[in-house]
């Protein structure tokens, strides 16, 4: 079925509230984002109390985290293990079908889910929040959690919520609304909100668990209000901004630099869209660098010696938390007690690039099935044990006298060509010519044979440690050609290594320990 025809019993459209393509089509901005209000219409439509809306749920899944790190990090975890279960909302949420992924039974894949709910406010909190009441159902926030059988590190990958997937039963469509289709349409007529949530958690996990080719093990679900109370207990969380932040949409009013927010500024902080260079994705990099900071704080001596806070922390959690059945908190923090800040990485599910569907709506394209499946398969992998040391085999070789070398000099320094080739014959080498390179500024010294003289490069290698050695062209057969690169150090001398490169990290990978500054 086309995303222009979504399933609709009786022919009922999605109710507003519920409705994802509800509103005008996005304005592209920069390539990446749109120019929309948070209900899809034009801004100048968007009164300033209503500012949070469908965008408030990128801040839901955070608070997650905490319930399960500080469980796992305090000596009296199965005090707060009792406080938790004893107040965290449960619900049917893993399907019996359609969840049939790769999985592993002591590894843990978690789907982390934030929804639009304020249900549980006060009126004095919805002021304070700059919001109205809504119920919410809307999912702008899904982020796939990996923790491996040893609960050595933590894998989160997350998912835009414009990321155009198909969602078992309805066709193509944005990954927002799977859990809306879920809702409206797969329970059944007289059921309950509870029954409602649990049949729209189902089907986005059915989706995910398709997307991804993984089997989802467990299930959270996170409110705005939980959000806020966290974030407001913890005494607040370190971030880094490269330059000063303030967006009438949000409410978020930050200056340059490192500082420590919480309450209203962290909730304005992690749902900023508006006015960021990459719309959703540099909020997404926010919720991330949220998450890592109260990771580190978590971690930090401060909330480990203090058990009042930490019971007001889980207890916190637990009430703004919904789980899906068999999900153990305290067995899950007990795997993880381990995690350390630096091995705690983030991701972005791996994407093409922007696009419209048939309607005109903005979308995000990922990458195909089988490059999805295969990024989600080595994410999950677990790590297999040491095999024995075995020696290596030795390289063929032949003794230097059977052995032809021409020597040209590449390094820009007179005389080395001469000198080389002394040192060569010395050893019983033949050289056969010397002169310069094609070029004075090689900077690596390389060894040239032709094919099938494999064993006579490895006999010069010996003699020149590190330089490299590579087939081509060039060469006669049985001669090899020498060209000395500025690391040379003389026959019998390692040539000199190269400075180290630091590895460049994807665009969207970070780690919890990194402070650098975002956008």
């Amino acid at each position: 079925m086309s995303s222009s025809d979504p399933r609709s019993p009786g022919g009922r459209p999605l109710p507003a509230r519920l409705d994802p393509r509800a509103g005008r089509p996005p304005t592209r901005r920069g390539g990446r984002g749109d120019t929309r209000t948070e209900d899809g219409g034009p801004r100048e439509a968007r009164p300033r109390r209503s500012a949070l809306g469908r965008a408030a749920g990128a801040t839901r899944a955070l608070s997650a985290v905490l319930a399960v790190l500080v469980l796992g990090t305090s000596g009296w975890g199965w005090y707060l293990g009792q406080v938790a279960d004893a107040s965290v909302n449960r619900t049917n949420a893993i399907p019996s079908e359609g969840n049939d992924g790769i999985g592993n039974t002591e590894a843990m894949n978690l789907l982390l889910v934030g929804n639009d709910s304020r249900a549980s406010a006060t009126e004095d909190q919805l002021d304070q929040l700059n919001t109205t009441a809504n119920d919410g159902i809307n999912t702008d926030t899904m982020i796939l959690v990996h923790v491996p059988a040893d609960g050595s590190k933590a894998s989160f990958v997350s998912f835009p919520r414009d990321s155009y997937v198909e969602i078992p039963g309805y066709g193509w469509d944005k990954l927002n609304a799977a859990y809306a289709y879920g809702y409206q349409y797969e329970a059944a007529d007289n059921a309950t909100d509870a029954q409602r949530q649990a049949s729209g958690a189902q089907l986005l996990i059915q989706t995910i668990s398709s997307l991804t080719g993984l089997q989802i093990d467990h299930y959270a679900e996170v409110d705005l209000l939980g959000f806020f109370n966290l974030s407001s207990v913890v005494g607040g969380v370190e971030i880094n901004l490269c330059e000063a932040v303030k967006d009438g949409y949000s409410g978020v009013n930050l200056p340059a630099g490192v500082q420590t927010i919480s309450g209203e500024q962290a909730l304005a902080f992690v749902r900023q869209r508006h006015g960021l260079p990459r719309g959703d994705f540099d909020r997404i990099i926010r919720q991330q660098t949220f998450i890592g900071g109260m990771i580190r704080k978590m971690l930090s001596d401060n909330v480990l010696l203090d058990l009042g806070k930490q019971r007001t922390l889980v207890q916190a959690a637990a009430d703004s938390l919904t789980v899906d059945q068999s999900l153990d908190l305290l067995g899950l923090a007990t795997q993880m007690q381990s995690v350390t800040a630096g091995a705690v990485e983030f991701q972005t599910v791996p994407y093409v690039g922007d696009d419209t569907d048939d309607e005109g709506r903005y979308i995000l394209r990922l990458e195909d099935e089988d490059a999805l499946h295969a990024f989600f398969a080595d994410l999950s992998a677990e790590p297999e044990a040491p095999a024995g040391p075995t020696a290596p085999a030795a390289p063929e070789t032949v003794a230097p006298g059977e052995v032809s070398v021409a020597v040209f000099n590449g390094s820009g320094i007179s005389g080395v060509a001469a000198s080389t080739a002394e040192a060569l014959a010395a050893e019983g080498y033949q050289v056969t010519s010397t002169g310069n390179a094609d070029s004075s500024e090689y900077t690596g010294t390389e060894i040239r044979y032709a094919a099938g003289d494999q064993a006579l490069a490895n006999t010069l290698a010996a003699s020149i440690p590190g330089a490299t050695i590579a087939e081509a062209d060039e060469p006669a057969p049985g001669t090899l050609e020498l060209v000395i690169g500025s690391n040379f150090n003389g026959v019998g001398q390692p040539v000199t290594a190269p400075e180290p490169v630091e590895p460049v990290a994807g665009e969207d990978a970070r780690t919890a320990a990194d402070t650098t500054c975002i956008n």
